[in-house]
């Protein structure tokens, strides 16, 4: 079997979704033939191997809301199908560009959708995009989605056949944030650089969606605990004026771009993990399995969708409205104050992360579905 990935982007410096190919298509090529096609932060096409398969980066002239400038796209992809047959198409959306490459594609062609989340910031475009959206949604063989929250929380799948709706959950590789002795020492360290401190963690991309400036706002409520936002993104400047406009300079740090090799020390080192998302483009959050894999308990928002179905109210974590600064320092403080209830929802939190959502699920449910498909054609 071969299959083409639609994966957007192939960075170190975009969200979730591009970790997630990378992590399923290292699975996936044990199995079958995978091959990945995504635009490049550059205006230059290259082709670059990666972990047993080839990554088609076509050249890009940056973005227009949100989507690439990356015309070639679809004419590549045309191209590579020919040559290679592929048996299925597999987009992950949202991706107007994708999208748009499947009618470059033979109309016999299979095609299987990730449904990662539905398109929030653009919502004057979507009403222009939403009839062809249907269509493809229509044509699809099968969707994809990592919680049964997706389905029930999207308002734009609505044409989606509900015999081809399937949940395969998200996973990750779990060892690498095992507490070995070089991770301990790491956090030692980390620890060590902020004595008698409370250590609350963050890591993402600086934008919009990922709500960081509440949980800089609710520092000012948290006493005797520091925090240390990673990641960066076009939101860096403003939020590092608002933690000095907030007199949080030495309560609030931004370490920036943390490799991965060098994250499992600092969710080792915290004592609860926060993420402040604020709007349904986060549907789900790796970032909340790394931090359940090192028994932390999650801080997050109640969106009413997977990233909710991940982090458990009361059982792994704690949930607040979004956009309250308040509500994010009372929990904070609520597990700064309770070690006993930290141990009890971090420990949850692990049990969760290995048993629902695990490497071995997810490789084994996306090629149920892709057999499942061959074998209706």
């Amino acid at each position: 079997m071969k299959v083409l990935h639609f994966g957007r982007f192939h960075s170190p410096y975009f969200g979730g979704v591009e970790r997630h190919v990378s992590l399923l298509l290292g699975q996936l090529k044990n199995s079958v033939a995978v091959d990945n096609i995504v635009s490049n932060d550059v205006a230059k096409t290259v082709v670059a191997e990666a972990d047993g398969y080839r990554i088609y980066k076509t050249r890009s002239y940056g973005l227009l809301a949100s989507v690439p400038i990356s015309p070639l796209l679809p004419v590549l992809a045309r191209k590579l199908w020919r040559q290679n047959r592929y048996d299925i198409a597999h987009l992950h959306f949202p991706d107007p560009l994708a999208h748009l490459a499947t009618y470059f594609l033979p109309r016999s062609a299979k095609i299987v959708i990730s449904w990662h989340s539905d398109v929030v910031r653009q919502k004057n475009l979507l009403a222009l995009y939403q009839p062809f959206l249907d269509h493809l949604v229509r044509r699809a063989d099968a969707v994809i989605a990592a919680t049964p929250a997706h389905f029930t929380s999207s308002t734009q799948l609505r044409s989606a056949p509900r015999d081809r709706l399937h949940v395969v959950p998200y996973g990750i590789d779990y060892s690498a944030f095992d507490k070995s002795p070089e991770v301990e020492a790491a956090a030692m360290k980390i620890r060590a650089a902020y004595p008698g401190k409370k250590i609350i963690f963050s890591v993402g991309r600086h934008v919009y969606y990922k709500g960081f400036e509440y949980l800089i706002r609710a520092m000012t409520s948290v006493p005797n605990a520091v925090l240390l936002l990673g990641g960066s993104g076009p939101l860096d400047e403003e939020l590092s004026a608002l933690g000095s406009a907030l007199n949080l300079g030495d309560r609030v740090f931004f370490i920036g771009r943390i490799p991965d090799e060098d994250l499992p020390a600092y969710y080792h080192a915290s004592d609860v993990y926060c993420m402040p998302s604020v709007e349904k483009s986060e549907a789900f959050g790796l970032v909340q399995l790394e931090a359940m894999a090192c028994a932390k308990p999650v801080v997050g928002c109640e969106l009413n969708n997977g990233a909710s179905y991940v982090n458990r109210h009361g059982e792994t974590g704690l949930l607040v409205p979004p956009r309250d600064s308040a509500g994010l320092a009372r929990a904070l403080n609520e597990l700064l104050g309770d070690e006993s209830l930290r141990i009890r929802l971090g420990n949850n939190g692990r049990i969760r992360a290995t048993r629902k959502f695990s490497l071995e699920r997810m490789t084994n449910g996306t090629l149920a579905v892709y057999r499942k498909v061959i074998a209706r054609a």
